[in-house]
């Protein structure tokens, strides 16, 4: 592992432990060359992922960038970081139990709909704004207006 400071490739772990309810594991490393000491993390990762955009065009799944649009979504608001990590954890088990390489963006996107449903309304209804692309006040009305009719249905 490279450190992130002076870009030597001899490093030491000093400490192992397991994170994220058991699905990672936090390491501790110190560089041999400059004494700096940073954390990594080690995740299981059954497959390379592929998102298929809406366009045709295909990326590689960015866990990172996941998290950021979540991260977005819930700023201000009082969700536990910890929950975040495990609805991203969850959502990435789920895109790899399809059993396909390339999934469609719209999958994933209805996937962190759902999760963040049942995390935070504001956060859900954030994401939905920028997931479904809502232009007008109009839009968030519809939209409140049939989560209303499900919240009913379900209630």
């Amino acid at each position: 592992m490279r450190c992130p400071f002076c870009g030597c490739e001899d490093t030491q772990v000093k400490d192992s432990r397991s994170a994220e309810d058991g699905s990672s594991i936090r390491r501790r490393r110190q560089c041999a060359a400059c004494g700096g000491r940073f954390t990594t993390f080690e995740r299981v990762q059954l497959r390379e992922l592929i998102v298929v955009k809406s366009s045709g065009r295909k990326v590689a799944f960015d866990r990172d960038k996941l998290v950021r649009s979540i991260l977005v979504a819930t700023r201000k608001r009082n969700v536990d970081p910890e929950r975040i990590d495990q609805m991203v954890s969850g959502v990435i088990r789920r895109l790899e139990a399809t059993g396909d390489a390339e999934i469609p963006s719209k999958l994933i996107g209805e996937m962190v709909m759902e999760g963040l449903a049942n995390l935070d309304d504001v956060a859900y209804v954030r994401y939905a704004s920028v997931y479904k692309d809502f232009r007008e006040a109009r839009d968030f009305e519809q939209f409140l207006g049939a989560l209303e009719g499900e919240e009913r249905e379900n209630g």
